[in-house]
């Protein structure tokens, strides 16, 4: 199918959520940005190319949706009734969800070509990647994918656990971004403390700042950090939105700044 370049035009910004490592919840952040946007009031989608692990369609309680075909190519799985927050993900399109996908680089590059090129999204403020951890062959084909189809703006969302060995991979993925061009927006310092549910405090089951001390080695953005919350994992768990049940939380107030330096 041609990419229709008015099509393309209208996705005004896409973000790329990276990290080296798996675990970091990257999936989770991606979905938490998402719900800050929209709750922004923003059009936004979510595109899920992590093939081998797609977590995201459980994460805004989607798992039953169906990708339907139009003339113009896929229309997105919808999390509301307005149509401002699209989904799509290979989990739409396995049997069940025990389904493994078992594919070689052609094939996978083939699936994210297609999600890529053959989506319609409509009018988006912001186009949100969910990637697979490391810096491997679906990195390389969404990249050049978004240079085929001349996506203007774009640029990466890096997260982090605050352990050596996470910022480690972490800083792998930052030489990564250097060497095919892709523009860093900040690192997000995910799981960092645990947050108690019901005196507040936080306590640090790892080490600190991790993040942030790599954000300023590298002269990147530190865009913040978000602890644990038994709470926010509730959310997660169940694709609820948390901004709407949990907001006296401090994740709640921790990721609405982290989405205001994002816009910014």
């Amino acid at each position: 199918m041609e990419v229709d370049d008015q099509q393309i035009s209208k996705i005004k910004k896409v973000f790329l959520i990276l990290s080296g490592k798996g675990g970091v919840g990257k999936s989770s952040v991606t979905t938490q940005l998402a719900f800050a946007l929209y709750e922004k009031g923003y059009k936004v989608g979510v595109l899920d190319v992590d093939l081998c692990g797609p977590s995201i369609p459980k994460m805004f309680n989607l798992e039953n949706g169906v990708i339907n075909q139009s003339e113009s190519g896929w229309i997105p799985v919808y999390y509301d009734n307005e149509k401002r927050l699209g989904v799509i993900s290979i989990g739409f399109l396995l049997n069940s969800k025990s389904d493994a996908v078992i594919w070689r680089g052609p094939k996978k590059n083939s699936m994210i070509k297609k999600f890529m090129t053959d989506v319609v999204w409509g009018d988006l403020d912001y186009l949100l990647i969910d990637t697979p951890p490391g810096t491997s062959d679906e990195h390389l084909a969404v990249m050049e994918n978004i240079r085929s189809i001349n996506y203007s703006d774009y640029s990466a969302v890096l997260v982090t656990t605050p352990q050596n060995l996470s910022v480690n991979d972490v800083r792998r993925e930052i030489t990564f971004c250097h060497k095919v061009g892709i523009p860093i927006t900040g690192i997000i310092e995910n799981m960092s403390g645990f947050t108690c549910p019901n005196c507040k405090d936080c306590t640090y089951l790892f080490t600190r700042q991790g993040g942030k001390i790599l954000a300023e080695k590298s002269n990147c953005t530190f865009l913040g950090a978000i602890p644990i919350d038994p709470n926010l994992t509730r959310c997660i768990e169940n694709g609820l939105d948390f901004l709407t049940t949990l907001k006296d939380s401090p994740c709640y107030s921790n990721i609405k700044e982290i989405t205001d330096k994002i816009l910014a």
